[in-house]
């Protein structure tokens, strides 16, 4: 299933069930203000059964089929909150593009940490939660990969020029 990336689509089936989440990744960096293009929905989730129960159903509203995750995983075709609650990742293909849950993403203590100091935005009428740009740069600063590398560049950019503004 490869369709065109509509995360507004997937934020409001969310929102719909419920699902306790913080938006991070490329996308969250694009709302935070930083030139990034990205293709799918990375979010962070409670991991409570309760909350991986409504994420179970979401995903299931979103026709989510599971894909071979950055961390080798595969999604239980079911969603079963217990399976989805003890991972660190999945991936999936859903009717809105891709969505890829994370559990406690590199540099961080999961949700509850993210949470904390996350910005509630307006998008197209749904309150969302979206990462903190210094915890946005702190799992950046954590990640692994050259696109976390590269991110971190314009990242830090970004915070030095909102910095910078505030002073003024």
């Amino acid at each position: 299933m490869r369709t065109l990336f509509d995360p507004v689509q997937a934020l409001r089936i969310l929102d719909r069930h419920q699902v306790r989440y913080v938006v991070i990744g490329g996308f969250a960096a694009d709302l935070l203000g930083a030139p990034l293009s990205t293709d799918d929905l990375d979010i962070c989730c409670q991991r409570s059964v309760v909350n991986m129960t409504r994420l179970g159903a979401a995903l299931r509203e979103l026709e989510a089929q599971p894909r071979i995750g950055r961390l080798g995983e595969k999604p239980p075709p079911d969603l079963d909150p217990t399976t989805l609650a003890a991972s660190e990742g999945f991936s999936f293909d859903t009717v809105a593009g891709r969505v890829d849950v994370r559990g406690t993403p590199h540099g961080t203590g999961g949700y509850t940490d993210l949470s904390a100091k996350a910005e509630l935005l307006d998008i197209d009428g749904i309150s969302v939660r979206v990462v903190a740009l210094g915890d946005l740069l702190r799992m950046k600063r954590a990640g692994f990969r050259i696109e976390d590398r590269m991110h971190l560049e314009v990242l830090a950019a970004l915070q030095e020029m909102l910095e910078q503004t505030s002073r003024e």
